[in-house]
């Protein structure tokens, strides 16, 4: 699985989801500009120890990573989704897409999303789940659906 943080703000949201990458074998990408430095205290101590086990891949923009991996699907989460988490067949080489904390997935990556998915939420509060608990929740659904490869 692959995970994909585009333009990620808030250091200890990323180290919480590097942290659960490591936890389950999943390669993270990270879309930049980043909102802070790899080397930021909050980051690593989000990560803790597991920095140096992190599958982790850089890449400038949206459609680099694209076009590197251009035989890939990719699943990209919104509020505006249509599709709910669960209702969804993953693969094991599928990229999983948050947008920043903000602001969400750029509207020229929705424009050409294929999938555009949503976890369910309460209507009458404006906000989201945070990052790093909705990817845990949509990872480890992935997983599950793949009888969690490689994990005890």
């Amino acid at each position: 699985m692959h995970i994909v943080l585009v333009e990620p703000e808030i250091p200890p949201n990323t180290g919480n989801v590097a942290r659960t990458c490591v936890l389950t074998g999943t390669r993270l990408h990270l879309v930049e500009p980043l909102g802070f430095s790899l080397s930021d205290k909050e980051v690593k101590r989000s990560g803790l120890d597991y920095w140096p086990y992190l599958d982790l891949e850089i890449h400038p923009d949206f459609f680099s990573l694209r076009s590197q991996y251009k035989e890939a699907r990719f699943l990209y989460f919104t509020t505006g989704g249509r599709t709910y988490y669960h209702e969804i067949k993953y693969r094991h080489n599928d990229f999983i897409v948050f947008g920043s904390e903000t602001r969400g997935l750029p509207g020229a990556v929705k424009e050409q999303a294929e999938f555009l998915l949503r976890v369910p939420m309460v209507e009458q509060i404006p906000r989201s789940l945070n990052l790093g608990n909705t990817v845990a929740l949509v990872l480890y659904e992935a997983l599950r659906q793949q009888r969690f490869p490689g994990m005890l």
